[in-house]
């Protein structure tokens, strides 16, 4: 096992790694730009080295200055986290250079699921059903024009090296596909240096559901269920929860098998997600694969009782997967809602400044994931999540009674935050029946 990692990251995500090191024996090291400066959560590392200024292109995306951190602190491993340089494959072949161990998949993995065109390449091998659509990335905008019309309208134009819900655009016909192919290539180019697009049919009306899997680099690959991840945002995540209420066990099954044939045919260790769409018939499609831990991988160690980064750790230090299939297993409902500085009633705009009062709730089966505490202060430059609230429970219904009663305790001023949607949402009929898609949280709201 290693003795000393260096967490690239900020935030609750560092907060976590630091948590399961801790337990672990390992000692961190974690790395801030100036704005961060004050953060209380840096105190609980073994070291806090400054990396830069706030922008996150001048600190947190300079893997330079990263690798220069881990090499001063004389580090064994790297944790990206999420975000930032968590899924760039160079980052991972600078720090194994660097002779630093890269706690995720290598860089070969990470660059063939990384494109999203290539991936529904690697489904369609593994013979996983993919969402109609283009198999290359587009050439041009003519090309788009036919494939579109082939696929049939609305289609959805998505960005090849897309993540996180960035670079996607919907046209429901071909003026105003041709109006967004620039707008989609330029917010790719901008999003991740790479402009390349293609294009999918939209499912309306599909449930968002993932399976979480975790591989050895002995080729052990294991999955942990799934996860619902269908009210979002702007494709945007709000609340996910595990099991999913809309899939049956046979579907559970296959679409776990799915993901776990989609892991093994890119020869994927250490943490990930295989995502797909469900349709209102329950047939799933493949979309992606995201090649890190997920914000909401919470909800699954909640439901399976698996600690999710020890085992990112155990695994990138070289040693085989401590279960197997028959030892994972689902027990009662989580679900998670994250807590967002953002007006709701503004268009959700995001809310920076001191955080005065930060009184969470409590209680037998709840979890809060934060890096907050009375006095943090909440930036503009970053992310607006500041905390994860899990709840997990016997069944979901006494996992939506805890949820309502852990948001009306919730109290967070003067920042706004979206505990008020949250509490709307919760007491939703069709939410409460399970009964949303993709698409309700624009509806409804």
């Amino acid at each position: 096992m290693f003795s000393r990692i260096l967490i690239a990251n900020r935030g609750e995500i560092a907060v976590r790694i630091m948590r399961a090191c801790k337990e672990l024996g390992i000692q961190t090291v974690c790395v801030y730009s100036e704005e961060d400066r004050h953060a209380p959560y840096l105190a609980r590392a073994n070291r806090a080295i400054c990396i830069g200024a706030g922008p996150p292109s001048e600190s947190y995306l300079r893997s330079d200055r990263v690798i220069a951190a881990a090499e001063l602190a004389n580090v064994d491993a790297i944790h990206p986290g999420y975000g930032f340089l968590a899924e760039n494959p160079r980052f991972a072949e600078q720090c194994r250079e660097a002779k630093i161990e890269f706690i995720g998949p290598s860089s070969e993995t990470m660059r063939l699921v990384g494109d999203k065109a290539e991936a529904r390449k690697l489904a369609k091998k593994a013979k996983v059903p993919t969402v109609p659509g283009t198999l290359d990335r587009l050439e041009d905008d003519e090309e788009a024009v036919r494939m579109a019309a082939k696929i049939g309208y609305p289609v959805m134009i998505k960005a090849a090296a897309g993540g996180g819900g960035r670079g996607i655009r919907v046209a429901n016909n071909e003026a105003t596909l041709r109006a967004a192919l620039s707008q989609a290539r330029l917010e790719a180019e901008n999003a991740f240096k790479d402009d390349g697009i293609y294009l999918e049919k939209m499912i309306e009306r599909a449930r968002h559901v993932e399976v979480q899997i975790v591989g050895d680099q002995a080729g052990h690959i294991v999955h942990f269920y799934e996860r619902d991840c269908t009210l979002q945002r702007r494709y945007q995540k709000l609340v996910e929860e595990s099991p999913s209420p809309a899939i049956d066990s046979r579907t559970r099954e296959e679409l776990c098998a799915a993901a776990v044939r989609i892991a093994r045919a890119a020869h994927y260790y250490n943490a990930g997600t295989v995502e797909f769409l469900v349709d209102q018939a329950g047939h799933f499609h493949f979309t992606e694969v995201n090649a890190r831990i997920q914000v909401e991988h919470p909800v699954t160690e909640m439901v399976t009782g698996h600690d999710l980064i020890k085992l990112q750790l155990m695994v990138a230090a070289g040693n085989t997967l401590p279960l197997r299939q028959r030892d994972v297993a689902v027990r009662g409902a989580a679900i998670e809602c994250r807590i967002n500085a953002e007006d709701p009633a503004a268009g959700f705009r995001p809310c920076a400044g001191p955080i005065e009062r930060f009184e969470p709730p409590g209680g037998f089966g709840v979890r809060l994931d934060t890096h907050v505490v009375p006095g943090s202060y909440v930036s503009p430059r970053y992310d607006s999540m500041i905390a994860k609230l899990i709840v997990h429970k016997p069944t979901r219904e006494e996992a939506i009674a805890c949820m309502r009663r852990c948001l009306d305790e919730f109290t967070i001023e003067p920042v706004k935050t979206t505990i008020p949607l949250f509490r709307e949402i919760f007491a939703n009929t069709h939410f409460v029946r399970g009964q949303v898609d993709t698409g309700f949280i624009e509806r409804t709201w």
